[in-house]
Order: structure tokens, then C-alpha cells, then sequence
């Protein structure tokens, strides 16, 4: 070979390298670049030979209904995920920048999204802006300082899995619901937190697949114990389990929450932890029915363990033997009243159910409601003026109120949906109610639905949906408000 066809053949071979490096200097992704008003301009580095992307950015936060990022992305549709290990570099200068796996519907600072974000002091949570323009709200993880991390969009929810670098991934439980339009955009960001600061992610191992449906009958349940302040909607994960959980209920001091799994109740401390048994003795068959006293010294529970029919009990709320309060079945407590002196129940006498209060020592039941169809649900306002029940005797379940002695019954909701359990907050001002979707029979209420969590403010009677989620039987059945009336407990659940 002449020497100078070897030059024109290394030519021609540096220019194939050129061409080669210059189609995968994003790698798996289509496009990058800032979105809103960054000071400083973002940068992307795809190193070919490991395969890594690390991002540069700056930008004020990614919250509220503005976002500042570097984002890189490809367009895609359907179910997807998007898994990475997501490494921050340096010390970086405000606790709050964050590396990111990101959904948006589009490129505009106020756009729809969703992403789980890893912080410079390992919070981890998905954060998400349900329509364009319009604040963020964020679903916390209890666990800290991922390694590894992934998306997943499964039909409108959005899940969070997370764990150490090469280990097993683990859900972080919980899923928030954003309704993206085909296509949209998948990919990787990271914002500084601080528009005078350009802070560096480095992200490897990322893989970008589409999701194949897998039948009900093949999926597993997943349930999440979550609270949520009334006031911002930002949801915390307490605990996550792969057994369902149902039901919670705080103590009196706001210290802790309680709730029924598996037929049996347990224990856990508000900021997580592990869960501990409360001794019920023979009551091994617990449903979702249960609540503390307002004195905090006792439990009722409802249990089937005795005849197969769920009777009503009260217990020591350190645990015990449970008192039999209900001869008659089924029984399923709801509602204990202000002074302590009464209980009251959803219970079918004759073929019909009814809502019944008894006294909390026992002795005869009195029934409230003599409409025919289902009522369900009672609880007691604070001040012991009003039990709110639902009943479906308008031809859809609503939520309605009446007098302790079953009089001057009023309706309170009218709409399309079918309004379930509803308990004011111990201060007064609000009504916290679970809401099925029209298709879903008037008289049941069904796990594993598409439902909402809606919230009445009782002096203007404005209804505000504070959750989106997977659930309904288990979710919020029994008191589930904080002591101060700041935050609610609930069960939201997933079939994987």
C-alpha cells in the first residue's frame, strides 16, 4: 500500500470514528438541553465506553409551577421505565440539588411531569406537577441515599423503586397519578437548587425499556402506609409491605398509627420503623373496622373469629382479652362519640343495614336509619352534635349527617361519584371521605380501584380532591386524622 492510500485510508477511518461518536454523544437519548431560566448554561458528557452521561446544571429549583434544569431526553409513549445509578458529584453547596429520572409531557418550564429525585442530603421522593402550570407535590420515600434508582409508568400511576448500586431494586411503595399524553418525554436532569451554582451528576448503568402488560393473574399486591399534611398534599412514605395492610388509625398523642394486617393488629411509629403486635388474644380474624378512644386508654375492633360473623369488641389499647360489646352480627364499628360513652356501627338485622349505636359497656342497640338500601360509615362529629354516614338511598352513596338520635338526617354530597366513609377532623372544620368512580356499584366498595381522596371544608362546603391513587376497601375505613386535625393516614396499594 502506498503511503498515500495509507493517509486516505486513516482518513476515511478517523472520519467513520468522528461520525460514530458524534450519533452516540447522547447515547440512548434523542435531545438535551436547558429548560427555563438558568444563569448558567448545562452541559452533557456521554462517555461511550462505559456508557455513563454526566450533566451539568444550574437553575433554582424544580417546584412550584417553574422548573430550571438541564434535562436530557428521548420522546417515547406507552409503558415505559427508566433505571439508573445516580452518583452527585462533589459536596455541592445546597442540600436540595437533586439528580433526577424524569417524565414530561413537554419542554416548557411549566410543564406536566413526573421524576423520582435524589437529593444532595439523600431525600428521595417522586415529585410530580399534575397538569401544566399548575404547583408541584412530592410522594416521600423512607429510605435515604439511593444508589440506584427507577421510574416506571404503568398506564397513569408512576412508581419509585430504589436501591444500592448493583443490588436488588425494592419499590419504595406509593405511586402518585399523572395522565400523560403519547408522546412524551423520558430522560435524565439535574437542577443545582441555587441559579449561581452549577452542580454535576453522574449517571451509569441507565437502561430505557418499554413495559410489557402482565396479566392480573400473575401480579402480586403491594401496599403503602402513607401520611399527608392537608395543608401542602406532599404525601410520606411510613411503611411498605408486600401484605396488605389496612386501616390506620393515630393515637391519641400523634405519636403512632395503627392498623389491621392479616387479620391482626399492629403498631408502628409515625416516622417508620418496625411494626409492632398488639396482643388481641383469641381475636385473630380483625377487619378494618377499628378505632381508639378519645381518652386514649381503649380499642374497639371488629372481629369474626367467635361465630364468623363480625362482632364488636373493646380492649385495653396496650392489647388484651377483647369484651364482647355486640351479641347480634354482622357488627362493624365506625364511630366512638366525643364523651366515650357510645358506639356507633354499620350492622344487617332482618336483611337490611342500618346504622345502630350501642353503649360502649354494652347492653341494647338503638337503630338510627330505617331507609332501604345500605348505610354505612358512622362517625361522630367532635363536638358530638352529628354522626356522618354514607348511604346509597338516593340511588348513588352519598355522604349525609343526622342528630345522635337518628333525626333531621341532611345530605351532603350530590355528585356523580359514590362518596364513602366520611370523618371530620377533631377540630371541626373539615370532612376527609374516600370517592369511587361512577362505574363502580352504589352499594360496594371495592379494593384495588381507581379512587379519590376528597376533603370538605364544613363552613363553605367547598370539596377539594387531595389524592389520586390505587385502592378503596382498606384505604381509609375507620378515623384516620392526626390529633391536631393537621394530616391524615391512609393505605393506597399496587398490583405488580
Amino acid at each position: 500500500m502506498t503511503h498515500k492510500k495509507i493517509i486516505l485510508s486513516l482518513a476515511i477511518i478517523g472520519s467513520i470514528l468522528i461520525s460514530w461518536a458524534f450519533q452516540l454523544d447522547m447515547g440512548i437519548f434523542q435531545g438535551h438541553g436547558d429548560i427555563g431560566e438558568v444563569n448558567h448554561k448545562g452541559s452533557l458528557e456521554f462517555n461511550p465506553i462505559d456508557s455513563t452521561y454526566t450533566i451539568s446544571a444550574s437553575g433554582t429549583n424544580m417546584w412550584f409551577n417553574n422548573d430550571q434544569l438541564h434535562y436530557v431526553w428521548k420522546k417515547m409513549s406507552g409503558d415505559v421505565a427508566l433505571t439508573a445509578d445516580i452518583e452527585l458529584l462533589g459536596k455541592g453547596i445546597d442540600p436540595h440539588r437533586k439528580a433526577c429520572l424524569i417524565i414530561r409531557q413537554n419542554l416548557e418550564p411549566g410543564s406536566a411531569y413526573a421524576d423520582v429525585a435524589v437529593h444532595g442530603d439523600g431525600m428521595t421522593a417522586i415529585q410530580y406537577r399534575e397538569e401544566d402550570g399548575d404547583i408541584t407535590r412530592e410522594l416521600q420515600s423512607n429510605i435515604k441515599s439511593p444508589k440506584r434508582v427507577r421510574i416506571e409508568k404503568v398506564g397513569d400511576y408512576l412508581y419509585m423503586s430504589l436501591g444500592k448500586a448493583d443490588g436488588e431494586l425494592e419499590s419504595s411503595g406509593g405511586a402518585i397519578k399523572v395522565q400523560f399524553k403519547a408522546p412524551f418525554y423520558i430522560g435524565l436532569g439535574v437542577c443545582s437548587h441555587n441559579n449561581d451554582v452549577v452542580e454535576t451528576a453522574k449517571f451509569s448503568k441507565v437502561v430505557l425499556e418499554k413495559l410489557e402488560a402482565k396479566p392480573d393473574s400473575l401480579k402480586k399486591l403491594e401496599s403503602t402506609l402513607e401520611i399527608i399534611p392537608i395543608a401542602t398534599w406532599d404525601r410520606k412514605v411510613i411503611l411498605q409491605s408486600d401484605k396488605r395492610l389496612d386501616a390506620p388509625n393515630w393515637t391519641p398523642d400523634g405519636k403512632d398509627l395503627i392498623y389491621n394486617s392479616m387479620g391482626l393488629l399492629y403498631q408502628i411509629p409515625i416516622e417508620g420503623g418496625d411494626p409492632k403486635p398488639i396482643p388481641t388474644d383469641f381475636a385473630k380474624r380483625i377487619n378494618n373496622d377499628h378505632g381508639v378512644s378519645q381518652d386514649g386508654k381503649m380499642l374497639v375492633i371488629s372481629d369474626q373469629t367467635e361465630t364468623g360473623k363480625s362482632l364488636i369488641y373493646t380492649l385495653p389499647i396496650e392489647g388484651g382479652v377483647p369484651k364482647k360489646i355486640t351479641p347480634k352480627g354482622p357488627s362493624y364499628w365506625h364511630g366512638w362519640s366525643p364523651d366515650g360513652q357510645t358506639l356507633a356501627y354499620c350492622a344487617e338485622r332482618n336483611g337490611n343495614y342500618d346504622i345502630y349505636t350501642i353503649p360502649v359497656t354494652g347492653g341494647e342497640e338503638t337503630r338510627l336509619t330505617t331507609t332501604e338500601g345500605l348505610d354505612d360509615g358512622p362517625d361522630f362529629s367532635p363536638d358530638g352534635k352529628y354522626i356522618y354516614f354514607n348511604s346509597a338511598r338516593s340511588g348513588t352513596m352519598q355522604i349525609w349527617r343526622m342528630k345522635p338520635n337518628g333525626s333531621e338526617q341532611e345530605q351532603l354530597t350530590t355528585d356523580e361519584y359514590h362518596d364513602w366513609f366520611a370523618h371530620p377532623s377533631p377540630d371541626g372544620k373539615w370532612l376527609v371521605y374516600i370517592s369511587f368512580e361512577p362505574d363502580i356499584p352504589a352499594n360496594l366498595h371495592p379494593s384495588n380501584k381507581d379512587v379519590m381522596l376528597r376533603l370538605m371544608n364544613l363552613e363553605t362546603r367547598e370539596i377539594k380532591t387531595i389524592v389520586k391513587l390505587f385502592g378503596g376497601q382498606g384505604t381509609i375505613n375507620v378515623p384516620s386524622w392526626s390529633p391536631d386535625s393537621s394530616r391524615l393516614a391512609f393505605v393506597s396499594y399496587r398490583l405488580k
